[in-house]
């Protein structure tokens, strides 16, 4: 939200960013009920549960693509060739991940160069895990090439036809890969067990530019061929593409944005901290080692907040306000470059090695750039975020690393427990220890662990010569243990206090109690964050009046910032507030992230007018949602028990049949320029 004071732009160098992340804090999709593949679960030591690839047997080395992408079908066709390593000398087959794709052809390269057919065998399918693919290979080909072609309705793609873009005359796609979605759109051993580079020829509509999480040329020619190379080895989940009406401009030598051209300057102008960001986190924990940094702006439908795709982190739109007020996004995806993408988590049991990481990381940016009491107000939206979260969730999935057979879906993993619990548990390591100490710790795991996926277990052993025993006396094995593999959070944990807060929750109270708004010498001042504190700490639900005198002085209804909107339509929708039923409406049909709109659902469906709205709405909303937001959005109106109400007004008219990309508005409130944000509470 833009203020024009000059006051506020002298109040910008020190407090812009610290928005929420990412792959950071989306809702969690539906659990699956799905059960681990046999040989997988009968196995006690570092396997992946959620994938019925054999990488101990044989693994992939090297991967070559030669795809075509077609619009009117929705589909990519074309070949996937494997360079093997064959690790197990009894072994004879290739086992690979598919969803819904359907096998054309399978070849085995012989001796002297010739292709020649191989038997292959495709399981029946898994509702979550998708089908087995086994391959027979006799003759332990040193390459195999499949022949295959995506479904339209392929979980990790999405497809919007021109309408649905802001340019509004060429049609748009991209991929969504992580967790277990690489599987629905190019055969594979989907698990983070397995490291591989990759190479593309991609054919498309000359007026379509195609980018892939790889070698992009910022100069690249837009002539409907394009060849990509991935030299680092990355896992699956890492591996996107994306095709539309794509223009390029730099940020620094070795950053820039792709983006739409009528969206591509404001995007540039909102991540120009970028080049800052990245040589701040090179100074902490070492150099960048992917060669470029380069941000695609993805349309509203994008389910998440970012994806941290190698060279390439897609992000979403609902983070360009024209303040820099929500682009510590940008942080926590640059952040994955060391703890993710350069040192991975082997399944997703474990996945707090890349998120609690990356949110500690993250924070160690937010606070050399912009200041410790930012970096609190952070910790402390995040860790209330934390303690509502795990208040309904299994003790089982409340530890860090979850025991085998416990994570049904993946995306489980994708909870505050992976974000804020891990990054509480560096915390509270860089307290014990000392931060310059904690500091060389981290910077030689990054370093030791380069380009490998690991498990908890290795961290702990490495953890143990280098931390434990290096300095003794200062952190046992069995507080070690009760973060790593307990519920809850320990309580020796580090307490944080924001003094901003405190005049916050004083004001929200003073108000509560009688009428009286603060003054605007207090809220003209209030960042983003202070916003959200002031609006979760409110009472489940308020009375017309109360919501209509915020509304009046503050505009929260029509809200262009995202992370305003998920917390004020949901207390509005359980108060009986009528009057934002058609924002509300506009709101859930132009976004298709999850995190922003789940809660708005969720409070719609608790009562029979808010569910009669929440089914219209999505009806018109659904040609333009990502299968991913598609589902959330089914699973919780199909499980809805509403109570009878009468507080919900009809449906308005329709506003929009689609995701569109967002138009600008008015600001919401007073805020600084480039207030800094990050979302609380809900998860991927």
């Amino acid at each position: 939200m833009t203020f024009s004071r000059t006051l506020r732009l002298a109040a910008f160098a020190a407090l812009a960013l610290a928005a929420v992340v990412a792959c950071k804090r989306e809702p969690t999709p539906p659990p699956s009920t799905a059960t681990p593949p046999p040989a997988a679960a009968a196995t006690s030591g570092d396997y992946d549960e959620h994938s019925y690839a054999e990488p101990d047997k044989v693994a992939i080395d090297d991967l070559a693509l030669a795809l075509a992408i077609d619009f009117d079908t929705r589909t990519l066709a074309g070949t996937a060739t494997y360079t093997l390593d064959w690790r197990d000398p009894e072994a004879m087959e290739l086992v690979l991940d598919t969803r819904d794709l359907a096998i054309e052809r399978v070849e085995g390269e012989a001796e002297g160069g010739a292709w020649q057919p191989l038997q292959h065998t495709l399981a029946a399918r898994d509702a979550l895990l998708g089908s087995k693919l086994t391959i027979a290979a006799p003759e332990r080909n040193a390459r195999i090439r499949v022949s295959y072609r995506t479904s339209p309705e392929a979980s990790g793609l999405q497809w919007l036809d021109a309408a649905m873009t802001q340019g509004k005359a060429t049609p748009f796609m991209f991929s969504q890969s992580q967790a277990i979605h690489a599987r629905s759109w190019v055969p594979l051993q989907d698990t983070p067990r397995v490291r591989y580079t990759y190479s593309a020829e991609v054919t498309a509509p000359a007026e379509v530019m195609v980018l892939m999480s790889a070698d992009n040329d910022p100069a690249a020619a837009r002539d409907g061929s394009y060849s990509f190379r991935m030299p680092q080895k990355i896992p699956s989940y890492l591996m996107a593409i994306a095709a539309g009406d794509l223009v390029f401009k730099p940020i620094s030598a070795r950053s820039g944005v792709w983006a739409e051209p009528a969206a591509v300057d404001g995007a540039v102008a909102e991540f120009a901290d970028t080049e800052k960001m990245i040589a701040t986190t090179e100074a902490l924990y070492g150099p960048y080692r992917w060669e470029r940094y380069d941000l695609l702006l993805l349309p509203p439908s994008f389910p998440f907040g970012g994806m941290e795709n190698p060279r390439l982190s897609f992000i979403t739109p609902t983070v360009v306000v024209g303040d820099k007020s929500l682009v510590s996004l940008i942080a926590h995806e640059l952040a994955h470059s060391w703890s993710g993408n350069l040192v991975t988590n082997s399944s997703a049991k474990d996945g707090w090695l890349n998120e609690g990481f990356t949110s500690y990381v993250e924070n160690r940016i937010v606070e050399a750039l912009y200041g410790k009491e930012l970096s609190d107000m952070e910790y402390v939206i995040a860790r209330n975020a934390l303690a509502t979260e795990i208040k309904d969730m299994p003790p089982e999935l409340q530890a860090l690393a979850v025991r085998p057979g416990v994570m049904k879906d993946p995306d489980e993993g994708l909870s505050g427990v992976s974000y804020d619990k891990g990054a509480w548990f560096l915390q509270f390591l860089e307290e014990r220890f000392g931060r310059a100490e904690f500091d060389v710790f981290l910077r030689g795991y990054f370093d030791h662990f380069a380009f490998q996926s690991i498990s908890t277990a290795t961290f702990v052993d490495y953890a143990r010569t280098h931390l434990l025993e290096k300095y003794p006396g200062k952190v046992t094995m069995a507080e070690f243990d009760t973060w790593l593999y307990e519920p809850g959070i320990p309580a020796g944990a580090p307490k944080v206090l924001s003094r901003r807060f405190g005049v916050v929750d004083t004001a929200r109270l003073g108000w509560l109690g009688s009428a009286q708004l603060p003054p605007p010498v207090i809220t003209d001042a209030w960042v983003t964050q202070e916003w959200v504190h002031f609006l979760e700490g409110m009472p489940e639900t308020l009375t017309t009046v109360q919501l209509s005198q915020l509304d009046t002085s503050y505009a929260f209804t029509g809200t262009p910032n995202g992370e305003i909107a998920m917390r004020w339509y949901p207390l509005a929708v359980r108060s009986g507030y009528v009057q934002a039923n058609p924002a509300i409406a506009a709101f859930l049909q132009k976004i298709g992230r999850r995190k922003l709109i789940m809660p708005t659902y969720e409070a719609l469906v608790a009562t029979e007018g808010g569910l009669a709205l929440a089914k219209d709405v999505f009806a018109r909303a659904r040609p333009g949602y990502h299968p991913i937001t598609t589902a959330s959005v089914e699973k919780v109106i199909a499980e809805a028990k509403p109570v009878a109400s009468s507080g919900m007004a009809p449906a308005p008219p329709a506003i929009d049949a689609t995701v569109v990309a967002p138009e600008p508005e008015r600001p919401a409130m007073p805020v600084a320029d480039g207030d800094p944000t990050r979302p609380a509470p809900a998860k991927r």
